[in-house]
């Protein structure tokens, strides 16, 4: 319940703001604004002041809305009115009415941003869990428990880094756009800092996944010098081989376990083994030593075998909270805007010329989802969501495509380039493409939706 209720404030609020920045800036440029819905299909709440002022509507299908204009292509426009139609109006205040739906949205995030950054959020401190074998991080010399204090794209303009969240965030653009990172390394503690670097430019890579992440060493946060088993469940593998609450790894064949990390990653690298041999286990419980058999169980996700012995690994990663004064959450805001726009048109050109996959295209049901989830984390979790999913609503109203307000903007760019807007026959031809077009990227995006609910991706 939560999620739904999530999802329907997500979408009354990011419709509203896009709709209301066409209409503002219509009434501003004297347009006679119509209509006002939220929504598409039948009305089922309205409200006019007058029968000459705007109508405001609620319709039945909430995946939308639109502002309807006095227009002499729509109907007949009574002569006293010819004014205040919209095509009558010079292009400067067509565009600025076009355009104003994305912008609000982007002005949206920007304010949505700054108040995530005002509130403060608890986030896991940069601290490496052991990085995978072979990894990037690996490789670049990284060990369980190092702290990420600073990060570079040219090793010598230093940014902070305030939480594993900004690390993620530092390293996808990284690879979107093929650079290595230069990271600034000390221990837990702050002490004996040193560099290292991340080869992420020889990534290539088209999925912004928890395979990549994987990959290149950044896991789950570093939780501790001890890899504790915090639930074993019933029935699972772990338990079929005597595995308790509270237990401690403290070697797997030998080789000893350092961390929470490290055991997840040999668990899930498990299913690989020969013949599925059962791994010897030494685990500390209650001061005493004991070598147990465990055999994980063998199970599909997307189109990789894991290992699974059904138990939850570690403690709560160490939190810091991260919290900005006013001006520096503004600023802060408007960075963040513009790095989350700017990724997504990448991502998005990527994903046309076949460098990025198309299953990072998402839909409702993972927007749902992702609402449900910020929600439940709070307040300041979830402005930062709203934020995100504004950001792409603008930007992908910006499309050039003929049935978005990016179209309408390709329009006018051509009416002031030639003097006359496109033939009524040209732009038939260019509706019913970009009908077609958004048809085949909105059932993309429900199949990668669905996928992922299904465990396909």
């Amino acid at each position: 319940m939560i999620t739904v209720l999530a999802f329907i404030v997500t979408l009354g609020v990011l419709i509203v703001i896009h709709e209301y920045g066409h209409y503002r800036v219509a009434v501003a440029c004297g347009v006679k604004v119509l209509r006002f819905s939220v929504g598409f299909g039948k009305v089922i709440w309205r409200r006019q002041a007058t029968p000459d002022s705007t109508e405001f509507v609620l319709s039945a299908l909430p995946l939308g809305g639109y502002v309807r204009m006095l227009d002499e292509r729509e109907g007949p426009v009574a002569p006293g009115e010819l004014s205040m139609a919209f095509n009558r109006k010079p292009l400067w205040q067509r565009t600025a009415v076009v355009a104003a739906g994305p912008v609000a949205n982007l002005l949206l995030a920007v304010l949505l941003y700054a108040a995530a950054h005002w509130i403060g959020v608890d986030e896991p401190k940069a601290r490496f869990g052991a990085p995978v074998a072979a990894s990037l991080a690996e490789r670049a010399g990284l060990r369980a428990g190092d702290w990420v204090r600073a990060y570079s794209l040219d090793g010598a303009q230093w940014q902070d880094v305030r939480s594993m969240t900004d690390l993620r965030w530092e390293v996808t653009q990284a690879v979107l756009q093929g650079q290595r990172l230069h990271l600034m390394i000390s221990d837990g503690q702050g002490r004996g800092q040193r560099a290292a670097v991340l080869d992420l430019d020889t990534l290539g890579a088209k999925d912004i996944d928890a395979k990549l992440m994987r990959s290149i060493g950044l896991g789950a946060p570093y939780s501790g010098d001890t890899a504790v088993l915090a639930r074993v469940m019933p029935g699972g593998a772990g338990a079929k081989a005597g595995l308790r609450d509270g237990d401690v790894v403290r070697s797997i064949d030998g080789a000893p376990v350092s961390d929470s990390e490290q055991l997840r990653n040999i668990i899930r690298e498990s299913a690989g083994r020969a013949a599925q041999t059962p791994m010897l286990w030494q685990v500390e419980r209650e001061g005493r030593m004991l070598d147990l058999s465990v055999q994980p169980s063998v199970v599909t996700e997307g189109d990789k075998q894991i290992g699974r012995i059904e138990v939850a690994l570690g403690k709560p990663p160490e939190m810091v909270t991260v919290q900005y004064g006013p001006w520096e959450g503004f600023s802060h805001a408007v960075s963040r805007t513009w790095e989350v726009s700017t990724l997504t048109l990448r991502m998005l050109g990527r994903m046309l010329i076949g460098e990025a996959s198309l299953k990072n295209l998402s839909g409702p049901l993972t927007i749902a989802d992702y609402a449900g989830q910020s929600v439940r984390l709070g307040l300041a979790y979830y402005l930062g969501f709203l934020a995100v999913v504004s950001v792409g609503l603008g930007v992908l109203n910006l499309l050039p495509l003929p049935v978005l307000d990016g179209g309408h903007l390709m329009y006018y760019l051509f009416e002031a380039v030639t003097g006359q807007p496109p033939s009524d026959a040209w732009l038939e031809r260019l509706q019913r493409g970009g009908v077609a077009i958004m048809l085949m990227m909105t059932s993309l995006a429900l199949y990668n939706d669905v996928a992922r609910l299904l465990g396909l991706h």
